[in-house]
């Protein structure tokens, strides 16, 4: 038998099984029932990237599928084989919605299914950093459950983003091995057609970061091909629907690799047999041409990008270091290069093997640096970036900053010989690695002592407070040039931030001091300098030489940006924004809603409903991804009336800046508790009048507002 003839005979299979299915629901709930995946503004979302056609009922499913149909020619070119690889792929998706089918969760534990935007959203800076280097997809049972482990195990310690279909799922299950979405192992489920949930997640990633149009499968194609960088691993044996599945991916530009030999032609770079199990990392990685950052760390467990969001539960810990409850902290402070010793790593009280399992710890670290090029101004830049660098160490948690820190060590990272000066070891690596253009020394000490920790956080709060006063006194004015960021142009050609002291990038990630110092690194890289001495109104924050940089890193995309207005030209939008906010008419305000909330706006939209109008790089006027701490910037909206315009916003978004927003709202506007003024999601969903009688009885500042010049 032919490949040909194994993709069209895998092909022919799904469809009937799709058209039965279809034909199925259609009898027991009739053509009008709503059809959908939760939590997602796409429907369906690879039906709707390849056609551009929404499906919101079962009956324009079935018609749907005729469309596929139409994919399934059969002449026996390799064409051919690629769109029934397509087909192959839609009708999984079909028959996977059809599983949700009136609110249904179909997906238990460990299994994920469907995975929601803001999962999508999520991986955006990770991917365009390189701390996400690439997407694994496992698909059937290993040789043995120890090989599926160390393949697993392999693709983590590398930071790649693994997901999983079929019994591979079964065997790591067996061998205990930890999955789940916070430790980018990501079981998705048990039947082939699961695979379709990661091939959503490609699709989707280039509607929303690359701004390719629903329905132009040429540039679909093309952008998953050149900007995605997953692969799929296949175990033998390999029946005709996987291969048909196989055929899809490859065709979307995902290489396979797979220990099948017999009925297998190998195609260079597409479809590669490696027989051998433990090759298949090298083998992969190779094939999709994804190079691995390797910065060598002395310390007896794995670190990668992978382990970041791992938890570890009090009855895994070993020992917790905890701020809120006793004196820790963590500090950069620069030093002249005589006064340290590059690589020595203090610990100054017990170390780890000496203190009882359970305790909470009194710990502080301060990583002393010395550099010609060194400035105080990137020693903050430096301490934002300790939460990551702990976090990427297998089975350590870390949370918080400054004097407020969190630090769980897990029972078995003690085990494996993970000791205080670990921390230290990874602290002097990764500093000594990203910021090599402004460190040459380094030293680390380490303070396991309550009595020390006492004072030195006291003095550690002095250091905090004056850069504290800094930074508050830095405005957009006090400075002489912004920056680009154009880090997400991996995924979106055309965005540009500019970032300014008071405008942060809308990942929030990048500070106007990050990309100082990024641009002190590295001076051709993604943080470029922006003169601002040619302003053209200042109100709107339009600057000729800020439309000149927009207009040369974008390639010619954009031609004018303001920085301070929601209606002109205002800035464009990766896909990995924080926030979105968009106009409510009704009010004359302004909603704002962020990637954790789910729910329904006042808008009628939720944050996937919002965010899919906007993002990849184009202007939405009306419509804007931005950072959170933009929200209580004296110059967010400041074209249309600033921050007063705010009237909705989820209550978790509201609490975590309430004492900024209050503040800048009690300076703006003479009003106290401003924050309390804005609805939310306990005063009102989706009801523009019942927001609008709240606004009154609170005396909410937009009611005296002039309405937006639309």
């Amino acid at each position: 038998m032919t490949l040909f003839e194994r993709v069209f005979g895998g092909n022919d299979a799904v469809y009937g099984l799709t058209e039965a299915a279809i034909d199925n629901a259609i009898a027991q709930y009739g053509e009008g029932q709503a059809v959908s995946f939760p939590d997602t503004a796409y429907s369906l979302p690879c039906y709707y990237a390849v056609t551009g056609v929404k499906v919101n009922t079962l009956g324009e499913l079935k018609a749907a599928l005729g469309v596929v149909k139409t994919l399934m020619t059969r002449n026996n070119r390799l064409n051919d084989a690629f769109m029934s690889g397509v087909a192959t792929a839609l009708c999984a998706e079909f028959l996977e919605v059809l599983k949700y089918l009136n609110g249904a969760t179909p997906y238990e534990q460990p299994c994920y299914g469907h995975i929601s935007d803001a999962f999508v959203r999520n991986l955006g800076v990770p991917l365009v950093t390189g701390d996400i280097p690439g997407v694994a997809v496992i698909l059937g049972s290993a040789p043995s459950a120890d090989e599926a482990v160390e393949l697993v195990k392999a693709y983590q310690s590398q930071g790649i983003l693994v997901t999983l279909i079929g019994g591979v799922i079964d065997q790591l299950q067996e061998k205990g091995y930890k999955t789940g979405d916070a430790v980018r192992v990501v079981p998705l489920g048990m039947d082939v057609t699961a695979v379709i949930h990661v091939v959503s997640i490609a699709l989707r990633a280039a509607l929303i970061f690359g701004n390719v149009t629903p329905g132009d499968a040429a540039n679909l194609m093309k952008y998953t091909m050149e900007r995605i960088p997953a692969f799929v691993n296949a175990f033998k044996p390999l029946d005709d629907v996987i291969v048909a599945c196989g055929a899809g991916a490859i065709a979307l530009g995902f290489p396979v690799v797979t220990n099948e030999t017999e009925n297998i032609y190998r195609v260079p770079k597409s479809l590669i047999v490696q027989e051998d199990v433990s090759k298949f990392n090298a083998t992969s990685l190779e094939a999709r041409d994804i190079k691995i950052k390797i910065t060598k760390i002395d310390i007896p467990v794995s670190f990668a990008s992978a382990f970041e969001g791992e938890v570890i539960r009090r009855g895994d810990m070993q020992v917790e270091v905890d701020g809120s409850r006793v004196d820790c902290f963590e500090l950069v402070s620069t030093k002249e290069p005589a006064e340290i010793e590059d690589h020595k790593i203090i610990v100054d009280g017990p170390e780890l093997d000496e203190i009882p399992v359970g305790s909470k710890i009194s710990l502080s670290y301060i990583v002393e640096v010395a550099g010609k090029a060194m400035q105080p101004d990137f020693e903050s830049v430096m301490e934002r970036k300790f939460h990551s660098y702990i976090n990427c160490v297998e089975g350590v948690m870390h949370t918080g900053q400054r004097d407020m820190i969190r630090i769980r060590i897990s029972k078995a990272c003690y085990e494996a010989g993970f000791r205080f000066k670990h921390i230290g070891e990874v602290l002097y690596a990764k500093i000594k690695s990203e910021f090599e253009a402004v460190v040459d020394k380094c030293q680390v000490k380490i303070v396991v002592d309550a009595e020390k920790n006492k004072d030195l956080r006291a003095y550690a709060n002095e250091v905090f407070a004056k850069r504290d006063d800094r930074l508050r006194s830095m405005t957009d004015e006090s400075v002489p040039v912004y920056y680009t960021c154009t880090l997400c142009q991996a995924f979106s050609p055309s965005h540009v931030c500019i970032v300014t002291p008071e405008r942060l990038g809308l990942c929030g990630a990048v500070s106007w001091l990050d990309a100082k110092a990024t641009n002190e690194l590295d001076p051709q890289g993604p943080c470029q300098i922006v003169p601002k001495t040619r302003c053209i109104d200042e109100n709107l924050g339009r600057y000729e030489d800020v439309d000149e940089a927009v207009n040369k890193y974008s390639h010619g995309a954009l031609e004018h940006v303001t920085l301070y207005s929601l209606f002109q030209d205002p800035m464009t939008s990766c896909g990995c924004f924080e926030c979105i906010c968009g106009v409510e008419p009704v009010s004359m305000g302004v909603v704002i809603t962020c990637r954790e909330h789910a729910g329904m706006t006042p808008l009628g939209m939720t944050f996937s409903e919002m965010a899919s109008m906007t993002g990849g790089g184009v202007q939405t006027p009306g419509f804007m991804g931005h950072g959170k701490q933009f929200i209580s910037s004296k110059k967010f909206l400041k074209a249309e009336g600033g921050l007063g315009r705010i009237v909705w916003m989820p209550k978790e978004l509201k609490d975590m800046v309430r004492e900024r927003l209050d503040a800048a709202a009690k300076d703006l506007y003479d009003v106290d508790n401003f924050t309390d003024m804005i609805a939310d999601e306990t005063v009102c969903t989706e009801d523009p009048e019942q927001l609008l009688n709240y606004l009154s009885e609170v005396g909410h500042p937009v009611l005296s507002m002039e309405p937006f010049d639309m």
